[in-house]
């Protein structure tokens, strides 16, 4: 009998796993980055947009993850999206893509974790990645088991995760001036085309720091009751982890100056040791450290399934196709994810990361899965949606605007690699098709769950 994925994830695992992936070191390194761009009070404006947009394109998430709650996520949607042809080849490209893109989230993980280690230990360099590339090779080692296992694990991190972001706010809280950054949100603010910009490329940050929260549906063929908890899980997520965000860093600037917090390279650290001394402010590294860990854990888990959902569908290389013959997960897959982030890893930094992400990521993912969505409700009965967008189109034409505009935002330089990406795609969908790498799906296999 063939392995089969489980549905065994309930709307606790897979809010936890969402929240973790969310998290990750993103809100602790990005927050100085934010108010320097910003250059003011009102930076929490950025984490306010993050948020917004997070909720907009959940619901085309939603939509799509409800009706087709399948292993791979996105590859399923734009397929079905797109349909004939234009679907295998925008399936082809997201796959393709995320071969490079999911191992930089994982990287950016491991190199933030690395980087806030400094808290410790003064690493040179060659250190630093050398950390970041032990943590990816760990996450890997956990990873290698059976979902069930997983999802425990998932909980405990998920656990930790909630518990340091509810520390930080208390401090800011039982400190006193808790209200304080809120009352001078606008101290300084001048709408003006400056203003708009900075909160162009800060929002790419902030946008940084939520993604994740559409993990579950990645993990869709592992999901009890999937029509409804995946929009479940996605919603919950964002609204906990955007009150949680907007907390934190409403307590920080209630407890340290605009020009510490700029400058700080441990902010939040820097933060917990004011309020608590030197020895707090070390637990809280440590704490903040396993938040990382966590990130690394739950996007490395969800992207294992994209290429092997790819490969079970004859629309990826075959070599994906496998599960594990007694655990039963995406082994395969898994392996070459880590390896590729353990390179990049050792190879990129931070900002260079952060940005080359999301570059790649939104024609093809954000923009592309949009689309895909308006083709896919032309061609399909209105029944087929068991999750309906409220204001359809609207919130999807929002979207499509703000994640074209967070696409410029990246800069000249990741926008060219992000197309250079996907250059490279046309020509390796061209000589998988042509050379019979990847086979083509009858139309009958195309609209079969590859939950098998």
């Amino acid at each position: 009998m063939k392995p089969k994925l489980d549905r065994k994830l309930s709307l606790l695992h897979a809010t936890a796993i969402n929240m973790i992936d969310m998290v990750g070191i993103g809100p602790f390194v990005v927050l100085s980055v934010v108010a320097q761009i910003m250059g003011g009070p009102y930076f929490l404006y950025a984490w306010i947009a993050g948020a917004i947009l997070s909720y907009v394109d959940a619901m085309v998430w939603s939509q799509l993850g409800a009706a087709l709650p399948k292993a791979g996520g996105s590859f399923h949607f734009l397929k079905e999206g797109y349909g004939g042809k234009w679907g295998k080849l925008m399936s082809f490209l997201f796959v393709w893509q995320t071969m490079i893109q999911a191992p930089l989230v994982i990287a950016s993980a491991a190199i933030g974790f690395s980087q806030y280690a400094n808290f410790f230990f003064h690493l040179s360099f060659i250190q630093e990645k050398l950390v970041s590339g032990a943590v990816v090779i760990l996450v890997i080692s956990l990873l290698y088991r059976n979902i069930e296992s997983i999802g425990r694990i998932s909980v405990l991190l998920w656990v930790g995760v909630i518990t340091t972001l509810l520390w930080i706010i208390f401090g800011g809280i039982a400190h006193g001036n808790f209200m304080e950054p809120i009352r001078h949100i606008n101290d300084g603010l001048k709408i003006e085309y400056g203003l708009v910009a900075a909160l162009g490329f800060a929002s790419v940050k902030t946008v940084y720091s939520y993604l994740g929260y559409y993990n579950v549906c990645h993990l869709g063929a592992e999901i009890k009751d999937p029509t409804k908890n995946i929009p479940r899980s996605m919603f919950i997520s964002i609204t906990g982890i955007s009150i949680l965000y907007l907390a934190m860093n409403v307590s920080v600037a209630s407890v340290l100056p605009f020009d510490t917090i700029v400058n700080s390279k441990f902010v939040v650290s820097d933060y917990i040791k004011t309020l608590y001394g030197q020895n707090a402010g070390a637990i809280a590294t440590v704490l903040i450290l396993m938040v990382a860990f966590a990130s690394v854990f739950s996007a490395t888990l969800g992207y294992s399934r994209i290429p092997y959902a790819a490969a079970q569908d004859k629309s990826f290389f075959s070599f994906f196709a496998q599960l594990h013959p007694k655990l039963h997960f995406p082994h395969r897959s898994l392996l070459v994810l880590g390896a590729i982030a353990f390179v990049f890893s050792l190879l990129f930094r931070l900002k260079e990361v952060i940005d080359g992400i999301l570059a790649m990521r939104i024609m093809i993912q954000f923009i592309g899965q949009a689309i895909g969505l308006l083709i896919l409700y032309k061609r399909r009965d209105k029944d087929f949606f068991p999750w309906k967008m409220p204001f359809f189109p609207i919130p999807l034409f929002i979207a499509i605007i703000i994640w074209a505009a967070i696409f410029y935002s990246t800069g000249p330089k990741m926008m060219l690699s992000g197309l250079i990406v996907t250059g490279l795609g046309l020509i390796a969908f061209a000589l998988a098709t042509r050379f019979g790498w990847i086979h083509k799906a009858s139309e009958e296999q195309a609209h079969q769950d590859t939950n098998y």
